[in-house]
């Protein structure tokens, strides 16, 4: 009886290190997996103050000729509006596996929706929503809408230093729609290849005509391409196809910045556009000088020079041009930046009203703008 009393319990021991061995393998299993799957939760909001010094701050329309003017601004995108104004909304979702994960960027707000124009706002709020999958540790493959390869700024607006927007940003894409394989050469060189829909038709492609893309990039500096026709090709004439003969977009672009010393950095970017004869030119640089962890200073300096009548400027004229100098101050207070700014764009031709509605060639502007960021 003693002996079977022992050998039972013997048993019962095994079985119960057994049990502890396999919950500590699935434990370890589960932990393991934990670390190979990441999804994380972002994103901001933002909203200004903006007022002109010597241009138009409201609306003006004259009733006996039917003429509305409104507040006058730079022709660039996002920051343009009078007095108190709302940035957007920005929530972002990622997962990231071992392999492959996904990123859903939403937007909501005036900036959202000016940063999806080719959809309607009410039905359109997605900013990027895209696949990876790492294929090896040298190539990764992304397939669905991401935001503009082109340009030293961005959408969001804490990933600027100036809360306003160059003209070069402006005018060229905000996004596309496609495939894309990025590469690291190594030594710190990088390339990318795109196949993408026409610029900024993220939903789908309605010409059956593509985009193409590349990017070579050592060390924080990128040299990109992008070509292709933005639009339909044929025409119906008298019932019968004919050939449009459009040349399509080309774009090249260089960006990067060197940090100058520990507190000072240099941002770069210079870009040339061609389509179908009509386009711009430019360059800008960004000066940075942080003075201690919480207050950074910095200037855009961009001089912007269309070709033909493009329409950026908003001269009317043919082959305009403008320098715009920003100065913006950068106060940090845990997640929320503080971000006070002062804007002189000078035209070579008269491009903005004053409160008299007099034509000008000059718009000296101060934005305040506040962006928080989790």
């Amino acid at each position: 009886m003693k002996t079977i009393t022992n050998t039972s319990y013997i048993k019962n021991l095994l079985l119960l290190a057994i049990l502890l061995l396999g919950a500590g393998i699935y434990a370890q299993e589960e932990e393991e997996e934990s670390k190979e799957k990441k999804f994380s939760f972002s994103g901001s909001v933002d909203g200004y103050f903006r007022t002109n010094f010597n241009g138009l701050n409201k609306e003006v329309i004259d009733v006996d000729n039917l003429i509305s003017f409104g507040p006058t601004a730079p022709g660039t995108a996002f920051a343009n509006d009078p007095g108190f104004a709302l940035g957007m909304v920005n929530l972002i979702a990622s997962y990231e596996g071992e392999k492959v994960g996904f990123v859903a960027d939403l937007v909501f707000g005036p900036r959202g929706e000016v940063a999806v124009f080719f959809s309607e706002p009410s039905t359109n709020i997605v900013n990027q929503l895209y696949v990876f999958w790492n294929v090896s540790e040298k190539v990764t493959l992304t397939f669905g809408n991401w935001n503009t390869f082109l340009g030293y700024e961005v959408i969001s607006p804490v990933a600027n230093f100036n809360y306003s927007t160059s003209y070069m940003f402006s005018w060229g894409p905000f996004s596309h729609a496609g495939i894309k394989a990025d590469f690291d050469l190594g030594n710190d060189w990088s390339a990318m290849l795109a196949v993408m829909n026409p610029t900024d038709f993220t939903e789908f492609n309605p010409f059956a005509e593509y985009s193409f893309g590349a990017q070579l990039g050592y060390s924080g500096q990128f040299l990109n391409l992008i070509y292709g026709k933005q639009g339909p090709s044929e025409v119906i004439s008298g019932g019968d196809f004919t050939d449009t003969d459009i040349k399509g977009l080309f774009q090249i672009d260089f960006t990067g910045g060197f940090d100058v010393t520990d507190s000072f950095f240099l941002g770069i970017n210079a870009t040339y556009q061609d389509a179908d004869g009509l386009g711009f030119y430019g360059a800008a640089l960004y000066p940075q000088l942080a003075t201690s962890d919480t207050f950074t200073i910095g200037l855009r300096a961009e001089y912007f020079k269309e070709r033909g009548d493009y329409g950026a400027i908003g001269t009317g004229l043919e082959d305009s041009s403008v320098v715009a100098i920003t100065a913006t101050g950068n106060i940090q207070i845990g997640d929320l930046a503080i971000k006070p700014e002062i804007r002189f764009d000078s035209a070579s031709d008269n491009a903005f009203l004053n409160s008299d509605l007099e034509a000008q060639d000059n718009l000296a502007s101060f934005v305040l703008a506040a962006v928080y960021a989790f």
